[in-house]
């Protein structure tokens, strides 16, 4: 089949967008058996977050263009975003300094070719998101107008390769048909788990993605998307049941070794109402084996949800979710939190296992005659870090966002 550069009927220009995100959220005092040095914290607490980003997007050559998107975040996360395998702030990272720190999160070039038959073919090279691309959802993607549950924005169990920011470089492709769309990337991990940095030995180490994602139609006002998601990553990774077998407290660190891989699967549903409802749903599944490397500790994830729109009480801007997901661990990983390992998100020092559950709920309002969005938001966490003898928990947040 013959590639013809994608053809532009009118000039495009350079464009620039803005948004700026702040999240503060609080959680009472909460019962506990006993604490690790990566619990979170059972004593009245309160974090707020910041980020700010700058797009800026440059047309080159006929279907090309260039993303420079600088970013700057600061805060923090409710105890150093520890305690949770869900947690419960999506725009904040596992870094401890709190100062704001600017920093490019995409640098990309993008390439698309217009094929025959309505078709298309995207390339990508540089530094992205994954998450940009794939386990895409039209009402559970973006902490920063939906749900803000790590295990919510994202599939729980996907490990995707992306440094402590939530970043990669690497390659991505993307071919369109009015049937299907399939995507596929091959990407860099991080140099060690939750790292700052990425390992450019692509031979040794890697992240490998591919979806397959399927528009239906119900009835004519009921439509949706279906999307099916595998992956593996290689990398420097420990091992659970050989940390297991060590004497006294177990330390993943110390198992690492070259080759390792973690694979697993998401299957991500979303169906549509008229642009008045929405419904969602996510399963998703991760072996569990070897160390988690780059998002956070869920070996398997289901969630659901109903999203709202605001035109059905007359605010046509304003939307509402609410949703519930429970996260598990694999057998391997579970026996290594009991015997007092830490992972970088989870560690109570034991555990008494059970499935770690979250309902969210939140209500997004447009000031009128502004761009600014504020959102009440609502967690309550059933067994945090999949711990029986730790909470309930009950998290409130706040959220204001801005898009220029």
């Amino acid at each position: 089949m013959r590639l013809k550069a994608q053809s532009d009927t009118t000039q495009r220009k350079m464009s620039i967008h803005f948004q700026q995100t702040a999240v503060y959220q609080y959680h009472a005092a909460f019962d506990a058996s006993y604490s690790g040095d990566n619990s979170l914290q059972n004593k009245e607490e309160g974090a707020m977050s910041l980020t700010s980003t700058l797009f800026l997007d440059i047309p080159l050559w006929k279907g090309a263009s260039f993303t420079f998107n600088p970013e700057l975040s600061g805060g923090k996360g409710l105890s150093q975003a520890k305690g949770l395998g869900g947690f419960t702030n999506g725009e904040t990272f596992r870094i401890g300094n709190p100062e704001p720190v600017v920093y490019v999160a995409r640098l990309l070039l993008e390439q698309n070719f217009e094929l025959a038959h309505h078709r298309n073919l995207k390339l990508v090279i540089g530094k992205y998101g994954l998450s940009d691309y794939f386990d895409l959802n039209a009402y559970s993607h973006d902490p920063r107008a939906h749900f803000m549950n790590w295990s919510l924005m994202n599939q729980g169990s996907w490990d995707y390769a992306a440094n402590t920011r939530g970043y990669t470089s690497g390659l991505y492709v993307a071919y369109t048909t009015p049937e299907m769309e399939a995507r596929g990337s091959f990407s860099a991990v991080p140099t060690s788990a939750n790292g700052p940095d990425l390992d450019y030995q692509y031979d040794k180490a890697n992240g490998i993605n591919v979806e397959i994602t399927k528009p239906f139609q119900l009835t004519a006002a009921w439509s949706g998307f279906f999307r099916v998601l595998a992956y593996r990553n290689q990398a420097a990774m420990g091992n659970y049941d050989l940390a297991n077998k060590r004497v006294g407290i177990p330390d993943i660190t110390s198992t690492r070794s070259s080759f390792r891989t973690k694979f697993g699967y998401g299957l991500n549903t979303e169906i549509s109402y008229s642009d008045v409802l929405g419904l969602f749903a996510r399963y998703g599944w991760s072996d569990g084996k070897n160390e988690t490397w780059a998002f956070t500790e869920i070996d398997e994830s289901i969630s659901l949800g109903i999203h709202f729109w605001g035109k059905s009480w007359h605010r046509k801007q304003d939307f509402a979710g609410i949703a519930w997901v429970a996260n598990g661990l694999s057998s391997s990983h579970q026996k290594y939190q009991q015997l007092g390992g830490n992972g970088f998100m989870i560690g109570d020092g034991n555990l008494n296992y059970g499935h770690e559950s979250i309902l969210e709920a939140f209500y997004s309002f447009q000031v009128p005659h502004s761009p600014f969005t504020l959102s009440p938001d609502f967690q309550w966490v059933i067994n945090p870090g999949y711990n029986i003898d730790r909470g309930p928990l009950t998290v409130w947040g706040l959220r204001v966002h801005t898009e220029l």
